[in-house]
């Protein structure tokens, strides 16, 4: 019914301009943002989504609207950028604009912009600086990180044939072994894989790192309605703060322990830096950004890499004849000495093989999410300053225009015609730009040797009966479901 009084009439007029630039967009005129699926009022266009992995809706969406889009979470309009051109576009061409971090609510109560994963502006760029230099002092990249994973995988090798060939979850032994790695550089020690402290860490940070899907997304979409809804949030917030409370009694420890003339692990570096920057009024070395920093780094050296192995010893489950020709040449370059880095270089049927690993495996699909940090021209459009970007790093892992068996998992996509390893430029696991994985060259040593150890002494199968199932579970990282294994000795 049409209001008779002009003045009714006027302000219902007004009301309706008013839900509908609320609902569609305040910067549509402002701004010149991509097109993108019609949002419905309040949800957005969460109802198109597939909630449990939301990055296969984005990847097909990207079919219809091009390589980049508009979607709207509830009220809030993010841009997805699809497939590898505009990615590199975007994250190494505009490296800069696209640098930033949006504002994500359940992350803000967790890490309140200390670390590297989730900090912005001038307190990223000084942890992730400290951070690069000093795990190359430690030695990423160096025989002495070489050491100590090639230690590490032999103790794991002794876990496995613990087992006698029976079945066996591999999930806690992996992690362990690969945190091992992490945390001698962290904390300078090394934990045992049945230590009740290791396997809490491990415990809590798998289960944030689970959380971040689909119900933290609707968290940070509806934080006021959520909050009726505590379960998730409270064990988010419950598990990072036991993480950082063992965080801050360590360097508790380490700090009344500091020599600044021997300097023992990461946390010693960062508290000689601490000393060094007191007079400055605008301080970095803060308390609050170790515990950040430290917990960053643990959850970021532990959980990829883990899961890429997991992943590796399923797929080779999958396929022996590909787990079979791995070990040929293994026996052909290594036989039974121990692997090490510079044997990659003659090993191109394996190489292929952990790189196709981790682009099937597809570990952060969603990639971490980003955010501009000033207006930015790109690729036609005018992008406001702040607005979320999703660089989707599973539409640049089966771009078909790059990888021409995408959705199967096909070593040939790094040899060419005569065997021999080649590149790929769309191969971004780590993702690009300035934001890239900061673990890259220590993450590249890790699968390399551990994988190599553990095929050279162990066939892994299936348990009898055993369906292997490719799917992966729900949550920020890729995970495989939950499985179990026969390590047979080779040797």
């Amino acid at each position: 019914m049409i209001p008779s009084d002009p003045i009714t009439l006027v302000l219902s007029i007004i009301l309706c301009l008013f839900l509908v630039r609320f609902f569609y967009g305040w910067k549509k005129n402002a701004y010149n943002l991509p097109p993108g699926p019609r949002p419905l009022p309040i949800i957005g266009n969460l109802h198109i989504l597939d909630m449990k992995r939301p990055y296969l809706t984005m990847h097909e969406l990207s079919k219809k609207y091009g390589p980049v889009y508009t979607l709207q979470l509830g009220v809030e309009k993010v841009i997805v950028i699809c497939g590898y051109e505009a990615v590199k576009d975007a994250l190494v061409n505009h490296a800069d604009e696209f640098s930033g971090r949006p504002k994500v609510v359940l992350i803000d109560e967790l890490a309140k912009g200390h670390g590297i994963l989730f900090a912005s502006l001038d307190n990223w760029r000084t942890m992730r600086r400290f951070t690069l230099s000093t795990l190359r002092d430690f030695g990423m990249g160096t025989e002495a990180i070489e050491n100590k994973i090639s230690e590490e995988s032999d103790n794991l090798v002794q876990k496995f044939r613990s087992y006698k060939g029976e079945p066996f979850d591999n999930n806690m032994n992996i992690t362990a072994a690969v945190s091992n790695i992490i945390v001698s550089i962290l904390l300078s020690k090394r934990f045992d894989y049945e230590d009740p402290t290791l396997l809490k860490l491990i415990k809590m940070i798998s289960e944030n790192n689970q959380l971040g899907g689909t119900l933290i997304m609707l968290y940070n979409t509806y934080p006021s309605v959520m909050r009726w809804f505590p379960n998730v949030a409270e064990k988010a917030l419950r598990n990072a703060n036991e993480v950082c409370a063992f965080i801050r009694e360590t360097f508790k420890i380490n700090r009344e322990q500091l020599d600044v003339n021997d300097q023992r692990n990461l946390i010693d570096s960062f508290l000689v830096k601490q000393r060094e920057e007191k007079p400055n009024p605008k301080l970095y070395f803060t308390n609050e950004n170790l515990t950040q920093l430290v917990a960053d780094l643990f959850d970021a050296g532990m959980d990829t890499t883990s899961t890429t192995l997991r992943w590796g010893l399923l797929l080779m489950m999958k396929y022996p004849e590909i787990q079979k020709k791995v070990q040929s040449e293994i026996d052909k370059v290594i036989g039974s000495n121990e692997p090490q880095v510079i044997h990659r270089k003659e090993m191109p049927y394996t190489d292929a093989v952990i790189h196709e690993i981790q682009r099937f495996g597809n570990i952060v699909p969603n990639n971490l999410p980003h955010a501009t940090t000033q207006d930015v021209n790109f690729r036609g459009y005018l992008l406001p300053k702040g607005i979320q970007v999703i660089p989707l790093l599973t539409s640049v892992l089966y771009d078909k225009d790059h990888f021409v068996k995408a959705d199967e998992f096909y070593p040939g996509h790094f040899l060419d015609s005569s065997g021999k390893f080649v590149r790929n430029e769309a191969f971004i696991p780590f993702s690009a730009g300035k934001r890239s994985c900061a673990g890259e060259n220590l993450a590249k040593m890790e699968l390399f040797m551990f994988f190599t150890r553990l095929l050279q002494n162990f066939t892994f199968k299936a348990p009898p009966g055993a369906t292997l199932d490719l799917t992966p579970v729900v949550g920020v990282i890729g995970s495989p479901m939950p499985y179990k294994m026969c390590a047979i000795p080779r040797v």
